[in-house]
């Protein structure tokens, strides 16, 4: 076994580019700006990279070898369309990804527009001027910014099918969690670059091609991922997401599992998942130290990694999932030493990674 110096910190520089990188807004559809900003960060530690016609990015360690191997995020994030605009120049919006519309009232957005941003929120009736049993839907919220007529609205250049995330950047919670929409999966994009960083510092030699992919369009169905398994079809796909931690207020435990902030990445079992590949990182965790926690699925991961699984003849595929609370939230919460212990985890698989590696099972 290799074993290469695996010191995995979290630097002032980095926080400082997670914020511009979180900040930015990378809806389902519209993620190149985001991409932009990913690429700069990984290009000093890789030899090579491309991209496709929907914004896919593949940097590229060690090209050109027959054994062929992807970890990846994805780069999307879930937002609103703007679907119709009243006369009275208020905006009402339709979901783009899995998006809850209970958080949306009194949240500040931020509207992209094809000549720039524009600042408005989510506006809501006080509670003296409503029923209390009025909930909000995607039928009555609605966006308000500061217009009072269709004709203003559009004067900003606002139009039908712009994009509105929400107005949220990271933040430090008690020096230890991270906090700020977008985690989903940027959070992701910054482990796996941080892969290709450990490997060209420590100048370790792989003996295959590794591709290290930030795929868009998860939040709507895994399409990123499924394009670029096409395209490079991989002999061994590791896909890194989040997944709900669950030791919160009105978080079933007993549905969703017992998943901690700070107890580690979590390596998921589900049908999609290659048992010996998932043998695999298991023992690599214990072998290394690094704490790990456990999860289940009884049909499908639910992220990227089913699309590289299924993928033609089927690609061996496995998931490491960072612990968060709050998913789809403005306050999307995770713990440094989590992401810490999951870019060691993912730098040591990927390190000695063989491509004598028996998959099959008969």
């Amino acid at each position: 076994m290799i074993t290469t110096e695996t010191a995995f910190k979290i630097s002032k520089e980095d926080i400082t580019w997670l914020k511009q990188y979180i900040k930015n807004s990378s809806p389902s559809g519209n993620e190149v700006s985001g991409q932009k900003i990913w690429l700069d960060y990984i290009t000093p530690y890789i030899d090579d990279y491309f991209t496709d016609a929907y914004g896919n990015v593949a940097a590229v360690i060690n090209p050109g070898q027959k054994f062929k191997v992807v970890i990846e995020a994805h780069a999307d994030e879930i937002a609103w369309y703007v679907h119709f605009i009243t006369k009275d120049g208020f905006l009402h919006v339709e979901k783009n990804g899995g998006i809850d519309p209970g958080i949306a009232p009194s949240q500040r957005v931020i509207i992209r527009t094809e000549t720039g941003t524009v600042k408005g929120i989510f506006g809501w009736p006080a509670i003296h001027t409503r029923s209390s049993s009025k909930q909000p839907t995607p039928d009555n919220i609605f966006v308000d910014c500061g217009c009072r007529s269709k004709k203003e609205v559009e004067e900003l250049g606002i139009q039908i099918g712009d994009c509105i995330t929400y107005e949220s950047g990271l933040s430090v919670l008690n020096k230890r969690f991270f906090v700020g929409r977008g985690q989903d999966n940027k959070m992701g994009g910054y482990m796996i670059a941080n892969v290709a960083k450990l490997l060209r510092e420590n100048d370790v030699k792989l003996p295959y091609t590794l591709y290290i992919v930030n795929a868009v369009q998860e939040e709507v169905g895994l399409r990123g991922a499924s394009m670029m398994s096409n395209r490079i079809q991989p002999d061994v796909a590791i896909v890194t997401d989040v997944t709900h931690a669950t030791h919160t207020p009105l978080v079933s435990e007993l549905k969703q599992g017992d998943i901690a902030l700070g107890r580690g990445p979590v390596i998921k079992k589900a049908p999609p998942i290659h048992n010996k590949l998932r043998e695999y990182i298991v023992n690599t965790a214990r072998e290394n130290n690094i704490p790990f926690q456990l999860s289940v699925s009884a049909k499908k991961s639910g992220t990227d990694a089913d699309a590289f699984a299924y993928t033609k003849a089927g690609i061996p595929s496995a998931l490491i999932s960072l612990p968060l609370r709050y998913m789809h939230t403005t306050v999307e919460t995770t713990a440094k030493s989590d992401i810490r212990n999951t870019v060691k985890l993912l730098y040591e698989v990927v390190q000695n990674m063989s491509p004598d590696f028996d998959f099959k099972y008969l």
